[in-house]
């Protein structure tokens, strides 16, 4: 017979045993969010090691491991933010797993930014400082330092707010902010800012027309055609040459220059001879794919998985190539400056700089990327494998117009905008295009004649179905979700400025205790 008294007292046991498993749940879910930080801040202290290793000895040496720690935490952030957007995409349209792009960014960015990285950067981040105006060494480190702070914590808080934002942009503030707060106003170079402000508008746009123009004609010539496989024989062929051929002089351009110098007609020749020989192949290729395929968007699914995953790589290489200079130009500059004694307009990049530069962009997407790729593959609009092709073949396509007619962009707001002017696009194509209409008639499928605003909404390219509901349901299905475009769109307009006011107020806390 049990005692009564004992009941109790098991109630309480199992009560206090159930208490235990919740903060052991809770421990290791605050364990868990505290590994990346922390995995983050060693890294930070291995870059100061690393540094220290070529720098032991020199009058100096404090000054530049401090300033290889905080380069390594803009590289963090870098790949945190702006690395989502080369393989975004690629992971939204399923053509690509997390891991699998997390991987393929690792590999290609590091890899362009070791093999083709630049090799010299102008100390004042694109001109928009004058030399003369922080020719002190002392002055022009502790702007450097304030330029590297401030961008690298704008950039972080934008990667937790989940806003894909230019890192070149945060640079060209911070730069801008500290420039100001060391020689004023003047020192601004406020010409070539009117231009980087014009990239605001340049890059989303240009990058959402181009396309929603090729998305207009997938859905055109082969989406919405009676026969699907012989339709996408006669033109995934041409896309994907194409796109063979825009990544070939996109590289040219903007990728290999510490490799080799070319000139305008040689890119040209480049991207012209990558077409052709891609377009032959291509048909060799795409027939084999597309033998004994269904009549469905879902087979035409499977022809773009292989050019996207390709366009992931080849975008990530670029990327590298470039933006790495963000995170390692102003730290070259302290480095050189501190050695030297002196201010240059141009230094050279040592390798080790670089090494901080590609491993901490590598890192900082392993640790934190995840989050943004997300964001920028799934949240903002549903992409699929033929809609992610198109934002990828716009990316490299933008850049390539952009420079030949002398135009300012950013290689993240093209991407971002690309991915709004699918969306976009989408939801006027349902609403308005009579081709689909047609189509879907054809089909058997009864299509109202209101619009998308009237209460009409019809979702997804596969079984295309009509539904009516409420005008809440309707704006809250919208294929582009508002509530990410204003945030990213904020996040772009206040880049500039709020890295500038950050890099003045650390600038002016670094004289202060200097």
């Amino acid at each position: 017979m049990t005692d009564s008294s004992t009941t109790p007292r098991k109630q309480t046991l199992d009560k206090d045993l159930d208490k235990l498993v919740h903060v052991e749940e809770a421990t290791s879910l605050v364990a868990r969010g505290l590994v990346a930080p922390g995995l983050g801040l060693l890294f930070l202290a291995l870059a100061g090691i690393f540094a220290s290793i070529y720098v032991v000895g020199e009058p100096k040496a404090v000054i530049i491991i401090a300033a290889a720690a905080i380069g390594a935490y803009m590289a963090l952030n870098i790949g945190a933010n702006d690395v989502a957007n080369n393989v975004g995409p690629a992971v939204g349209s399923r053509a690509l797993s997390l891991t699998g792009a997390l991987i393929i960014a690792a590999v290609f960015e590091s890899a362009g930014a070791l093999i083709a990285g630049g090799d010299v950067v102008g100390t004042i981040s694109k001109g928009i400082v004058s030399p003369e105006a922080v020719s002190t060494p002392a002055v022009f480190i502790r702007a450097m330092m304030a330029a590297l702070i401030s961008s690298a914590l704008w950039i972080n808080l934008a990667t937790w707010i989940g806003a894909p934002v230019s890192t070149t942009h945060s640079v060209v503030g911070g730069v801008m902010g500290a420039g100001i707060a060391a020689a004023g106003f003047s020192a601004v170079d406020w010409a070539t800012m009117s231009q980087i402000a014009a990239s605001w508008v340049v890059s989303p746009v240009m990058g959402g027309v181009v396309a929603a123009i090729f998305l207009a004609f997938i859905k055109t010539f082969i989406i919405y055609q009676d026969d699907k496989i012989t339709a996408a024989r006669r033109w995934v062929p041409l896309l994907i040459a194409i796109m063979a051929g825009a990544f070939s002089a996109y590289l040219a351009t903007k990728g290999l220059k510490k490799i080799v110098r070319i000139d305008q007609i040689t890119i040209i020749m480049i991207g012209v001879s990558a077409f052709g020989l891609t377009w032959i192949l291509s048909h060799f290729h795409v027939r084999n794919q597309s033998r004994g395929m269904e009549n469905r968007n879902q087979s035409l699914r499977k022809l773009f998985k292989l050019p996207l995953v390709i366009s992931a790589c080849l975008l990530s290489f670029a990327h590298g190539a470039n933006d790495v200079a963000n995170a390692v130009g102003p730290l070259a500059a302290i480095v050189f400056t501190a050695q030297a004694d002196t201010v240059s307009a141009e230094v050279a990049i040592p390798i080790w700089v670089m090494v901080i530069g590609a491993a901490g962009i590598s890192f900082g997407l392993i640790l934190f990327g995840p989050k943004l790729i997300r964001m920028v593959g799934e949240q903002i609009t549903k992409l699929n494998p033929m809609r992610a092709f198109c934002v990828a073949l716009s990316a490299s396509i933008t850049v390539i117009i952009a420079s030949g007619l002398g135009l300012p962009v950013s290689s993240t707001h093209t991407a971002v905008g690309a991915i709004f002017g699918v969306g976009f696009f989408r939801e006027w194509y349902t609403a308005k295009s009579k081709r689909r209409r047609r189509y879907l008639e054809r089909k058997g499928l009864q299509v109202p004649e209101e619009n998308i605003d009237a209460a009409t909404i019809i979702l997804g390219d596969d079984e295309p179905t009509s539904t009516k509901m409420s005008r809440e349901e309707v704006v809250r299905r919208k294929l582009v979700r508002r509530a990410h475009v204003t945030t990213i769109v904020a996040a772009w307009v206040t880049t500039v400025p709020a890295a500038a006011l950050l890099a003045a107020v650390i600038f002016l806390a670094l004289n202060a205790v200097s």
